[in-house]
């Protein structure tokens, strides 16, 4: 029977025990809403405080400036077309990106383009990292929003936050991050960072889908993406889901305090799964190899499709990706992929590993006993790959 190994925890992770412990009680005893004035009510109101409490300790955040969403990708609409309309009423109406950024980001600057404004899709690279000094260029005196991932979703590439902050700074511009891989993962403070506006998701973190958090700077005035009731504030209409938040701010504490412990584990089992996977024939790692994630491995095979590397994975027992969960359904080529400047054949053969709290070094050692046969089984069948080997296509540029 084949060994079951779960390597995509960048698309979602289980919810820890600690952290389902957590959510119960808000489930069947104190199910009241914090909104009402009742004894209920308020004693659901006291752990949802508790919890805000708790998110901004961990980014070095105040309590006031968290506010809690549904996901991730509501808080990157929220901070970006909050942020992007407020700063319309000053005249402002200039974006900074990256071209790789997740799709909740891209969608939202491409959804503003068609109400007016404009958009600087800032190139990364080969090794998957934005420069400070390009995106320092493409500032102008009507850019009212940067917008910079903290770490790829995909590539797992870290980038230059406390740099592009103080740039951002500077020049008296607002500056979010998504930083939905990151928090957690490496040391996050908003304050030092010089971040305005931060999103994060609870369910990379051990925590359920469907809540995330928005931070949004003392200070720093957004517009309503989500009008209703009095709820966060005044700023995010909907009764506060008590128990998914709980679990967010059980699991966000949890993974900061035990970091630096996760890091040293994650880093071996990457750094050996790097090391092994690179004996492949005409492959290559995707970004670069020291500023990325912890638990992060992405490598491109010539001459294989990465859909049926998956499923072949799949059948050994071993859970992983393409690239973004939100697009696994598509044939297209990741998007990241092709901006690190990657055609389109080589994009294809892409694999992403993510390692999390349950995985060993054992399911490491499982991974690379079962990957090379795979590889060299697909080219067997890979008119690509005899194309490759005949000379008559050369993809060296990329290895």
């Amino acid at each position: 029977m084949n060994r079951k190994v779960y390597a995509d925890n960048a698309a979602t992770t289980a919810v820890s025990p600690e952290v389902l412990e957590a959510m119960l009680p808000f489930y069947k005893e104190v199910y009241g809403n914090p909104s009402s004035l009742y004894s209920l009510g308020q004693e659901a109101k006291k752990p949802l405080e508790e919890a805000r409490e708790t998110v901004a300790q961990c980014l070095g955040a105040q309590p006031r400036e968290i506010y809690f969403t549904s996901c991730g990708t509501e808080s990157d609409n929220w901070a970006i077309k909050g942020a992007a309309y407020a700063m319309r009423r000053k005249g402002k109406t200039h974006i900074v990106t990256s071209a790789f950024e997740h799709h909740a980001v891209l969608h939202t600057c491409q959804a503003l383009e068609k109400e007016g404004f404009t958009v600087t899709y800032l190139p990364v690279h080969e090794n998957g990292i934005v420069r400070p000094e390009e995106l320092e260029a493409a500032l102008t005196e009507n850019t009212g929003l940067v917008t910079i991932m903290y770490a790829n979703n995909e590539i797992g590439t870290i980038q230059p936050i406390p740099e592009i902050g103080a740039i951002c700074k500077r020049h008296g511009v607002l500056f979010h991050t998504d930083a939905v891989q990151a928090a957690g993962q490496v040391p996050i403070d908003v304050q030092e960072q010089n971040i305005d506006l931060l999103s994060l998701s609870g369910h990379k973190l051990h925590a359920p889908k469907g809540v995330g958090a928005l931070y949004i700077r003392s200070g720093v005035v957004i517009q309503n993406l989500l009008d209703g009731g009095a709820q966060e504030r005044g700023k995010r209409g909907g009764t506060e889901n008590v128990a998914s938040i709980v679990g967010l701010a059980t699991a966000l504490k949890r993974a900061c305090a035990t970091m630096e412990e996760r890091r040293v584990k994650l880093t071996a089992m990457r750094d050996k799964l790097i090391d092994g996977l690179s004996k492949i024939e005409r492959c290559r790692l995707n970004g670069d190899r020291e500023h990325r994630l912890p638990g992060n491995v992405s490598f491109c095979f010539q001459g294989v499709e990465g859909e049926s590397l998956l499923l072949m994975l799949d059948l050994k027992g071993i859970s992983a990706s393409s690239g973004s969960a939100c697009t696994s359904g598509s044939l297209d080529p990741s998007h990241v992929l092709l901006a690190i400047g990657l055609p389109h054949e080589v994009a294809h053969g892409s694999l992403r590993l993510s390692f999390g709290d349950e995985n060993t070094m054992e399911d490491i050692d499982y991974i690379l006993e079962t990957v090379p046969p795979i590889i060299e089984r697909l080219r067997s069948i890979s008119p690509l790959w005899d194309a490759i080997q005949n000379g008559k296509v050369n993809y060296d540029a990329y290895m």
